[in-house]
């Protein structure tokens, strides 16, 4: 019975039906079961119902420590679904019993006590704020493409760019943290990004965040295609580039195969020590040996060969030099290098996701800003010294910049490893949001929840996989590709998106009056107006945050516009100049 409950409850109905004879009393409303996206729910409803919720997990006894699970010490939580359904005795069991019925069962429906349907209903929400920090280090943890980004703006002008996109990447954290606690329930959870744009604005602002959403969950896996291809391009030169595109996509359907967030977030943590021992390694490099010149020809078109010719055809190509203005170069690579610090912060398109299957979202806080913080830190130091000692020679990623063969093969196969936990990821969400918000509702779909579901899950790896290698065989360039995602995907989820959804969010929370509100006696909303009386009384009252916010999302969309333009050009300059070259068997890399 309560497995049944937990089905209902992640298709997004409510089982419960209470029985209403307690009048007045909010604790035996007869509360009719609605769909996760029904226009008839009021933002008032969302709102009472994530109160009780947020109380209720507050009370469930604390998490082992994330220190030991990263070491695997210690057993099962003691919140977790199973350890507790061990100890239902202990619970008072004299609270109101709950009612699941059928359209014919003519209300004779099977009876649970509400402390189990709790249970059911929390099953499947079991990673901790220990977790969440391993799974958005592992997701946006990379800073191999600060040095080039460096190369391009400066020390100055990129150092400040990089910290600036930090805080507003926290603060805009922060906003999808906070609505998510305020909306969320048991009863009508939080799936996806796009579920809040719902309850804020609407099913059609929802549809178009799911579509962008799934197409940059789509564009990254396409660009660490292009990144893993070119590496193992590096370590035998003799493969056909395409053929080496294939060999990671293949990698990745393996891998992709897992369902569950929990399970990756313990893999998760192998992704972490690989990103690091990765930058350990590149720094002793770069400070021991000269950088990769035919690397950089080739992939940043650095004309190395001419410097030769003018010293005699025996001269030394110029040392690397490092400015701390903005270096000569194209306004619009210059700006492709501002987007490798959006692309560095684009995490928050699945902070919802996250969040969603925690056993206390409000601890997500502590893994976000940890990893926030030790993401910022590593950028920074690692930019800083990897470009002073190559230059204008840094390269996009800064592994494949090194000139000793081993060290570079040692730096592809790690980022190789750890690029693949990510991969998973970004397919495990991407494939999520496709099914459930789009598949499932246009063909009736089961749930992924059951055998018919996991089934369906097999062939659509592969589908989705092949969608990203198709992108990534056709712009097989790393930064350019890499920037036009930034552009076009990242950069609305983390800075464009949370200040719109915030003020839309606040707007509707403050608007409500005295005497209006949610009725838990009879599952009614009091508005006692409505239309643009509404919005504007609710935008007046946080007036001048309300216009922070908005002047932060105008600001972002110039950003995004300069972006795009930007991207679009350097990818044409490349394919006029023949660096690139759609669907070969030449490598961007080796030649």
């Amino acid at each position: 019975m309560a497995g049944n409950a937990a089905n209902l409850a992640l298709d997004g109905g409510d089982p419960r039906i209470v029985d209403g004879s307690g009048g007045g009393d909010p604790q035996t409303y007869r509360h009719i079961p609605k769909g996760l996206h029904d226009p008839s729910v009021f933002i008032e409803e969302y709102f009472y119902f994530a109160e009780i919720s947020r109380k209720e997990e507050e009370s469930l006894p604390p998490a082992q420590h994330p220190v030991h699970k990263l070491l695997g010490l210690g057993k099962k939580d003691k919140g977790s679904p199973d350890s507790s359904s061990n100890d239902a005795s202990k619970h008072d069991t004299s609270e109101k019993v709950i009612r699941t019925e059928s359209p014919s069962s003519g209300g004779n429906g099977n009876i649970i006590s509400n402390e189990e349907w709790q249970r059911a209903a929390r099953a499947g929400r079991t990673a901790t704020w220990g977790a969440i920090f391993y799974l958005i280090t592992t997701d946006i943890l990379g800073p191999f493409a600060v040095p080039w980004a460096l190369s391009q703006m400066g020390y100055g002008p990129g150092i400040v760019l990089y910290f600036i996109f930090f805080i507003f990447a926290v603060y805009s954290g922060w906003m999808l943290w906070h609505m998510f606690l305020k909306l969320d329930s048991v009863q009508y959870p939080l799936k996806t990004y796009g579920d809040i744009a719902f309850r804020v604005y609407g099913r059609i602002t929802q549809q178009c965040f799911n579509a962008l959403q799934a197409l940059q969950l789509i564009f990254n896996v396409g660009v660490i295609i292009v990144a893993n291809g070119n590496g193992i391009s590096q370590i035998n030169a003799n493969i056909c580039y395409i053929a080496c595109l294939v060999i990671w996509v293949v990698c990745g359907m393996i891998v992709g195969q897992i369902r569950t967030l929990q399970r990756l977030g313990w893999i998760a943590n192998l992704a972490v020590l690989f990103n690091v021992t990765n930058i350990i390694l590149i720094m002793a490099t770069v400070a021991n040996s000269p950088p990769n010149y035919e690397t950089a020809e080739l992939s940043n078109s650095v004309d190395v060969g001419r410097y030769g010719e003018e010293a005699g055809g025996s001269g030394p190509p110029p040392p690397p030099v490092s400015v701390t203005g903005k270096p000569i170069g194209s306004l619009s690579s210059q700006l492709v290098g501002l987007l490798q610090a959006v692309y560095a912060y684009g995490g928050a398109m699945l902070f919802t996701e996250f969040m969603s299957e925690m056993r206390k979202p409000w601890d997500f806080w502590k893994g976000m800003i940890a990893s926030q913080a030790f993401i910022f830190f590593c950028y920074i130091f690692f930019g800083i010294f990897v470009y002073s000692y190559q230059g204008q020679y840094s390269v996009n990623p800064a592994y494949q910049s090194l000139s000793p063969y081993g060290a570079q093969t040692a730096g592809n196969v790690l980022h190789f490893l750890a690029s693949l936990i990510a991969a998973a990821l970004y397919g495990n969400i991407g494939i999520k949001v496709l099914y459930i918000q789009l598949l499932q509702p246009l063909f009736r779909l089961p749930d992924l929840t059951t055998k018919v579901g996991k089934l369906l899950w097999i062939p659509a790896v592969p589908l989705f996989w092949g969608l990203a290698f198709i992108l990534a065989a056709a712009i097989p360039q790393f930064s350019n590709l890499s920037g036009l995602v930034a552009a076009v995907c990242i950069l609305q989820f983390t800075y464009t998106f949370p200040p719109i959804l915030f003020m839309g969010f606040m707007i509707k929370r403050d608007a409500v009056q005295e005497g209006e509100g949610f009725n838990p006696a009879n599952g009614q909303v009091t508005r006692h107006d409505g239309g643009m009386k509404r919005w504007v009384r609710g935008y007046r009252k946080q007036l001048v945050w309300n216009t922070g916010n908005m002047l932060y999302f105008l600001g972002a969309v110039c950003t995004c516009v300069l972006g795009i333009y930007s991207a679009i050009k350097e990818i044409i300059t490349a394919y006029q100049e023949s660096s690139s070259t759609a669907f070969s068997c030449t490598s961007p890399t080796t030649g």
